[in-house]
């Protein structure tokens, strides 16, 4: 199995409250020490509640913030030690607001040419024969080249988006909640879309969403963020079907169903960040929890099979 992304003991806090000399007062512990291993052509879909680590983890993956400690490997190279241009060629980002994450003062082939001037350092001529053979990729018509990005829907402005992560030939895209911000229908027109990208130019997608429905429909493995921590893990179906972790249950129970009243991961608080918890943090809003779980934090391990869950208490099968 060949390994296109991989993450040992990542990590990132922010200082709070720092001074203008001196320590900060206190340290938020943003992602806590995490490990993943994303084979090649693989989905990934992590997901969670908003404010559990999901973007920062994102953010650290292709460079735009440094790591507090820990190690990134793609395709088996260090970031950490890297040129910065050539994990561009491998990795990309595409944002979740489509219309914001492109320059409102440039037109679509001004975008476009950057990464293939910057990263590949491409010729007037083959620029242009690049940009059309990526405008056929994300089925945009020529015209829209010479427009700027206030000129677009939501969806048009997502697949040049999308186009300009294509540009610089990655071998993984980050996927940002890259339809949270679209209608349905145009949600399934872009996701139908990434799968093809994905099948025709072996592409490996990180897919960071809330909406569970989605990471399900395109997700061939799971990792659920609680608080800055991997709570549980494993393939999409037995996540779904049979989550082991309470957390990863309450989430699934909270998705809106026709039919069915709301309920599940709405309920309770989430922690104090800058008064964590000891034990486990999800402790608090747990019906499993029990005073061990109060007192010691569990970690990452192998429940069953390939299905992995941080839980002293997991659900039975």
């Amino acid at each position: 199995m060949t390994l296109a992304l991989k993450t040992d003991g990542l990590a990132k806090t922010f200082p709070v409250g720092k001074p203008l000399f001196g320590p900060p007062k206190a340290l938020v512990h943003a992602v806590r020490p995490t490990t993943l291993a994303v084979p090649q052509g693989e989905t990934l879909g992590i997901v969670g509640e908003s404010g559990c680590g999901k973007s920062t983890l994102a953010r650290m993956l292709v460079g735009l913030l440094p790591p507090t400690s820990g190690r990134i490997e793609i395709e088996g190279r260090a970031l950490d030690r890297a040129d910065p241009a050539a994990f561009g060629r491998l990795i990309q980002y595409v944002f979740q607001d489509p219309v914001s994450s492109l320059n409102p003062r440039k037109t679509v082939r001004q975008i476009l040419d950057v990464p293939l001037i910057r990263l590949h350092g491409m010729g007037k001529a083959a620029r242009a024969a690049r940009i059309a053979e990526i405008f056929d990729w994300v089925s945009l018509r020529p015209e829209f080249l010479d427009r700027y990005p206030h000129e677009f829907s939501g969806g048009q402005a997502q697949r040049i988006g999308i186009a300009r992560a294509l540009a610089a030939s990655p071998r993984i895209l980050i996927l940002d909640e890259p339809v949270s911000a679209l209608d349905v229908s145009v949600q399934a027109q872009v996701l139908n879309l990434l799968s093809d990208l994905k099948a025709e130019l072996d592409l490996t997608y990180l897919f960071i969403s809330h909406d569970l429905a989605v990471v399900e429909a395109v997700s061939d493995r799971i990792a659920v963020l609680y608080f800055g921590a991997v709570v549980e893990s494993g393939p999409a179906e037995k996540v779904f079907a049979a989550p082991r972790h309470p957390y990863t249950r309450l989430l699934a129970d909270s998705a809106p169903v026709v039919g069915r009243p709301l309920g599940g991961a709405a309920e309770g608080e989430l922690p104090d960040p800058l008064n964590p918890p000891p034990g486990c943090a999800f402790a608090g809003r747990c019906p499993r929890a029990t005073e061990l779980c109060r007192r010691e934090s569990p970690v990452l391990e192998r429940i069953e099979g390939d299905q992995f869950a941080a839980c002293h208490n997991p659900i039975p099968a």
